[in-house]
């Protein structure tokens, strides 16, 4: 059991093959992990990613937000298409790094595109980790529902968390609902009332007591 209630250290770099970006060690002992990756536009010092990496540390979490391999490459500029099984390789050396650092249970997700690669490897392989934290998983391009990115969500096996805005243009409320009733695992969506796609108003603590229950803990 995590000790919970001390103050985390600042966080420090981590440079490891594909798992590069930065480590926010809890107060004391650990047992849980979470990776988080970033959006499409963004890098693993996007204020979303720090502050929730931090709100898990306070809590007893060793947490990691990384840069993905594409943003390793290259600094500004979307993912590139060919490049997205390289990303999800990124998120597992990410994962690997945390069970070597004696993480017993790793929660693995991240914002927008950093999310859905993350659902993605799961699909591919359900052992990759215990948890799926997802924050403005991006459902469709804005404008365009047809274009629906579900089609891995029936193998999940992971147990899944959303966090949704009710504002976000990439899928509203109602079109996630549908969307994750398509994951055979447990799973549930958290409403982030006038949030849009930045989840500026982000509920921090819930996000981390909704992985715990996910993980019966």
């Amino acid at each position: 059991m995590a000790v919970s209630g001390m103050t985390p250290p600042e966080p420090e770099t981590i440079a490891d093959g594909l798992a590069r970006g930065y480590v926010h060690r809890p107060g004391g002992a650990f047992a849980d992990a979470i990776v988080l990756a970033h959006g499409a536009g963004s890098n693993a010092r996007a204020p979303l990613l720090v502050a929730v990496c931090r709100t898990f540390a306070e809590a007893g979490w060793l947490a990691i937000r990384i840069d993905l391999p594409f943003r390793q490459q290259r600094a500004p500029g979307p993912p590139f298409p060919a490049m997205q099984a390289k990303d999800r390789e990124g998120l597992r050396a990410a994962v690997g790094v945390v069970r070597g650092m004696g993480a017993r249970r790793v929660a693995l997700g991240g914002h927008s595109y950093g999310g859905r690669q993350a659902t993605m490897l799961a699909a591919e392989d359900p052992g990759v980790a215990e948890a799926l934290l997802l924050m403005s998983y991006p459902l469709h391009p804005p404008e365009k529902p047809a274009r629906m990115r579900t089609e891995h969500f029936p193998r999940l096996r992971t147990p899944a968390l959303f966090v949704h805005g009710t504002k976000d243009p990439f899928g509203s409320l109602a079109e996630m609902e549908g969307a994750v009733a398509l994951i055979p695992a447990a799973h549930r969506l958290v409403e982030a009332p006038g949030a849009g796609h930045d989840l500026k108003k982000a509920p921090l603590e819930g996000m981390v007591a909704g992985i715990r229950e996910l993980l019966g803990s």
